[in-house]
């Protein structure tokens, strides 16, 4: 870690700097494939978290930051404001698949442990969506904490295959219809990470998150010991919508925890398209004094270039 303070470098260093590190240093691992998030808007808008030493910053200024747009840095914002959320919307998707059958009664328990915690606050919407066969299925929109939806999930069983991809794709139109300023949509996926029988794709899948403003906490229910190429596609998706990832080890209520957290620790920042180049915008965000601080948000959007 550089120990230098940016605001003792000429800005042109710093400009330098900041487009040498958006760039993959030799080594380090691909990026996965851009997600397709079509918009037509000329103001980009971006929900990111700060945290510094593993806790989220409170005090963040709009001069702690630069955005870097497919390389062009951007520091020049329309507007830099905490996240006005105050509710979350929130789908729990269960994968109810046989892949999933050792641990499936786990999964069950860390769902009905997050549906019935008493943190929620009365405005909050908490779904359930179990996946496994051909399609996905709503077994509560809502009102998931009633004792009848808490019986129905508990006498739920594992079969069939896996629409992982259907059914984030699903997940995330049913938030996009249920979203209003004031609530920030959440995926929580209980998941091994495998597909067996989806029509879309990733790609797909994280495209209508993108475009829903969700962001994905995904709870891997697969050998910890052992990552898997599910393991990978989980992390994956959680990072390009600017969520997190856990393994089913770290439990529910650290689920639940990080996702309260997030919802006091927004911010959005808003700036003028800085490239007409129609296609995916590789987006990141980086510190200008503070190296300790760390930014997540979602990896870009898709511009599809200006309406004729």
């Amino acid at each position: 870690m550089m120990t230098m303070g940016f605001h003792r470098l000429p800005w042109s260093t710093l400009l330098a700097f900041l487009v040498l590190s958006s760039k993959l240093s030799p080594g380090e691992s691909a990026e996965p494939a851009p997600a397709t998030y079509h918009s037509t808007v000329s103001e980009v808008r971006l929900t990111f978290f700060a945290t510094e030493h593993n806790l989220n910053v409170a005090q963040l200024k709009k001069d702690d930051f630069a955005v870097v747009d497919d390389g062009l840095i951007i520091r020049d914002f329309r507007s830099f404001t905490r996240s006005d959320a105050t509710r979350l919307e929130v789908l729990l998707l269960v994968d109810s698949s046989e892949s999933v059958l050792p641990c499936f009664r786990q999964e069950i328990g860390d769902v009905l442990h997050l549906v019935s915690q008493t943190s929620w606050i009365a405005a909050d919407h908490v779904s359930v969506l179990s996946f496994g066969g051909v399609e996905p299925r709503i077994l509560c929109a809502g009102n998931c904490r009633s004792a009848q939806a808490e019986e129905q999930l508990a006498a739920a069983t594992a079969a069939g295959q896996t629409p992982l991809f259907d059914t984030v794709l699903f997940a995330a139109n049913f938030l996009a219809e249920h979203h209003d300023s004031a609530t920030r949509p959440v995926i929580v996926l209980f998941s091994d990470g495998e597909d067996t029988i989806s029509r879309n794709s990733t790609s797909d899948a994280v495209a209508a998150v993108l475009a829903s403003e969700a962001q994905i906490y995904a709870v891997d229910l697969g050998n910890a010991q052992s990552p898997s190429h599910g393991t990978m596609t989980l992390q994956a998706m959680a990072a390009q919508t600017g969520g997190r990832y856990f393994a089913i080890r770290d439990g529910a209520a650290k689920v639940l925890s990080g996702m309260l957290e997030d919802l006091h620790a927004g911010y959005i920042v808003t700036y003028r398209l800085p490239s007409r180049m129609a296609g995916f915008h590789w987006v990141r965000i980086l510190p200008t004094r503070n190296l300790n601080l760390q930014f997540r948000c979602r990896h870009g959007y898709h511009y599809a270039g200006a309406v004729r």
